[in-house]
């Protein structure tokens, strides 16, 4: 399962609408939601008897976290694409001009296998045009001094107002998964991905 963390003014409810009106309007999946405000799930499989290509179904999890969403897009059932392509192989093998008759069916295929990237694409632009992102909200992407309460940037060594020192603790998250970091961390505890 691939988790990426979404900060901003945005809700789980938000992203699991624009992924159903992305997927519902194709006429060979179906979608549906379930869950509440708090955490949604939204299931993505191919219709129950497709007129081409092979089934798949994929599970995306929306979770409210503090200042953001948590998605988890789970794993893509491969096992009915991975027979309809063998059975276009097959057929291929016996007689190759038969590959003709099933372009559609392979041309199906390939769109499938690539569902969950389809999935990260809809959130992100979805998270893009509500002005979400995986990097810390501008609230939390600095640090109050702990002395007179004010409000600094990252990265400040002294607090602008009263000049007392800051600390090295400062929030940062992951480039590539929105995980929020510790401060000596340099490999992403969610990704694995090295981080400096």
């Amino acid at each position: 399962m691939e988790t990426r963390f979404f900060h901003g003014d945005i809700s789980p409810k938000d992203l699991a609408q624009a992924l159903v009106a992305h997927f519902h309007q194709r006429g060979d999946l179906r979608v549906q939601q379930l869950g509440d405000d708090e955490r949604i799930v939204v299931q993505i499989a191919t219709k129950e008897r497709p007129s081409k290509g092979g089934t798949t179904a994929l599970s995306v999890s929306l979770q409210k976290v503090a200042d953001g969403v948590a998605v988890q897009v789970g794993q893509q059932e491969w096992l009915g694409l991975a027979a309809d392509l063998g059975v276009t192989a097959l057929h291929a093998l016996r007689n190759p001009w038969s590959l003709l008759q099933r372009l559609d069916d392979l041309a199906q295929d390939l769109t499938l296998w690539q569902l969950s990237d389809q999935v990260w694409e809809v959130l992100e632009a979805t998270a893009e045009t509500m002005h979400a992102s995986q990097s810390l909200d501008e609230r939390l992407s600095g640090v109050t001094c702990p002395y007179c309460g004010t409000f600094n940037p990252v990265g400040a060594g002294r607090c602008e107002a009263c000049g007392a020192p800051l600390g090295d603790v400062q929030p940062r998250t992951c480039p590539k998964c929105g995980f929020v970091l510790l401060p000596k961390e340099i490999v992403c505890p969610n990704c694995g991905t090295p981080v400096l």
